[in-house]
């Protein structure tokens, strides 16, 4: 049910007491407007503290400066008289005795009448006596389709029209912002160089970064890995560029629905953040990065409530990427125990959204401890796919280190045994290559020369892998997947190499 039907339904059935929470105060009047000339028995009366009843002659002025006024007078109104009365920045009013007194009474009264009192705010900000009269309405995020017009009616401004394939970017490009703040960007794109371009959907993506930024919930990550930057892990890459165009409307004429998402168990350092961030960039979606952890507040109820806001945000927002790093981590304490249930309860939340949500929000979960993970995150339906990311095989690891030192050396990567790279770095994972080839650039530097071959050997003989001090959690792992529990990210599988331990 669309926001417009809802509220409808709402003023027929005599509600008195209506809340809704936006921060987009303009556009929800223009609904609420909208709505009240459809039903065509019920004005519309605006009043904020500054300037009191506006738009009407008569009651101009009235209240101004004193919010048990604005509520008196709608007590005095005729009872035939039918209305809709739109308080705004009320909420700091109601914790006031004689404003809650009024408002319950006024909840009795209004119930026969064509009467309803609006109070729109960013926020829920109900005291708990008042909690009862109140009926909450969410004011969504405009819709493509809203977003288009607005787009479109900037355009008729300018004369210009813009290839279909560059307007449904600029939309898709502009969900998750108010109407208000994608006016802004686009004007401002327009005072630029008199038209819209396709390099102005950079402005409007370091718009959105603003947006988000304000919820310090969710982090609007770069991402510009590509697929190509991933070392190995064939497997995965394939099911990735399968599912590039799943996203498009020609997807959704074809009857495939949205990609749900992945959880990539493995071991630390193996390349699952790369992948969060390759697959973002490659299906030119944004990212955004959720730290579990500023979803837990200390008020009672908080950590819910940051638990739904991260939903809606990520779904106004959509489509999307949604990477939650070492959700084991997060959800390690899911029995409840020492919060008084609330990982639980966030944990059941999260969980319920993951199996019924219809948005384009592709979850990518990374996880290091199969352990900590509660047995209903790995129930089919939650996730596209499980994959397991084990450590690099030879031939993986002559991939990882020609992807670095092609970036780092480009003009004579030839200089280097790549081959004899990968055989001396048994049980390395992609990471400590990494860290490998930095120690190696630390040899050659501090002796005023380039980094070789045998610098690189030198210093990851220096280097115990993890997967020798960490023997027993990765046998785990390697014994969970071939048990059939994941699907493998590589073709030719590290499983099938001796464990750690039985090297000779």
């Amino acid at each position: 049910m669309s926001f417009k039907e809802e509220f409808q339904l709402l003023l027929r059935a005599c509600y008195p007491l209506i809340y809704i929470t936006t921060p987009e105060e303009e556009r929800a009047e223009n609904a609420i407007a909208h709505c009240a000339q459809t039903l065509g028995n019920r004005s519309v009366y605006l009043w904020d503290f500054v300037d009191g009843y506006q738009d009407n002659p008569n009651n101009e002025g009235v209240g101004q400066r004193n919010p048990l006024q604005a509520l008196e007078f709608i007590e005095k109104l005729p009872q035939n008289v039918g209305g809709i009365f739109i308080l705004r920045d009320f909420p700091r009013f109601l914790d006031d005795i004689s404003i809650s007194r009024k408002l319950r009474n006024l909840a009795r009264s209004l119930k026969s009448q064509s009467k309803n009192i609006v109070i729109i705010a960013p926020e829920i900000e109900i005291p708990a006596q008042l909690s009862e009269i109140f009926t909450i309405v969410d004011f969504p995020l405009p819709n493509p389709q809203e977003i288009k017009t607005e787009v479109q009616r900037l355009l008729a401004s300018t004369g210009q029209s813009l290839p279909d394939k560059l307007l449904d970017e600029l939309v898709r490009s502009s969900q998750g912002l108010s109407l208000e703040r994608i006016r802004r960007v686009l004007t401002r794109c327009l005072a630029s160089h008199g038209r819209l371009e396709p390099e102005d959907v950079e402005l409007i993506l370091e718009e959105k970064r603003q947006s988000i930024r304000q919820t310090q919930i969710l982090d609007f990550y770069p991402a510009t890995e590509q697929i190509s930057d991933i070392g190995g892990l064939d497997n995965l890459k394939d099911w990735l560029l399968r599912r590039g165009g799943a996203f498009s409307e020609r997807a959704r004429a074809y009857g495939l629905p949205h990609p749900r998402g992945l959880l990539l168990v493995g071991i630390q350092g193996t390349g699952k953040s790369l992948t969060a961030k390759a697959i973002s960039h490659h299906w030119h979606l944004p990212l955004l990065r959720l730290d579990v952890g500023r979803l837990f507040g200390g008020l009672v109820g908080e950590s819910e409530s940051r638990t739904r806001q991260m939903i809606s945000l990520a779904e106004a927002l959509s489509p999307c990427v949604l990477w939650i790093d070492e959700i084991d981590k997060a959800f390690g304490g899911v029995d409840g125990k020492g919060d008084s249930g609330t990982t639980s309860r966030v944990f059941g939340t999260f969980i319920t959204w993951l199996a019924e949500k219809q948005s384009p929000v592709f979850v990518v979960a990374t996880a290091n401890n199969i352990q900590a993970l509660p047995p209903e995150m790995l129930r089919k339906g939650r996730f596209d796919e499980i994959f397991f990311v084990g450590l690099p095989t030879q031939e993986e690891r002559e991939a990882i280190f020609n992807v670095h030192l092609s970036r780092l050396r480009p003009h004579n990567l030839k200089s280097y045994d790549i081959k004899r790279l990968a055989y001396e770095t048994p049980d390395f994972s992609g990471a400590e290559i990494e860290q490998t080839l930095i120690e190696a650039m630390h040899l050659g530097f501090s002796q005023n020369r380039d980094f070789t071959t045998d610098d690189i050997l030198e210093a990851a003989s220096q280097i115990i892998p993890l997967a020798r001090t960490a023997q027993e959690q990765i046998e785990f792992l390697q014994n969970w997947a071939a048990a059939g529990k994941a699907r493998l990210a590589s073709r030719s599988s590290s499983l099938s190499r001796s464990l750690p331990g039985q090297l000779n």
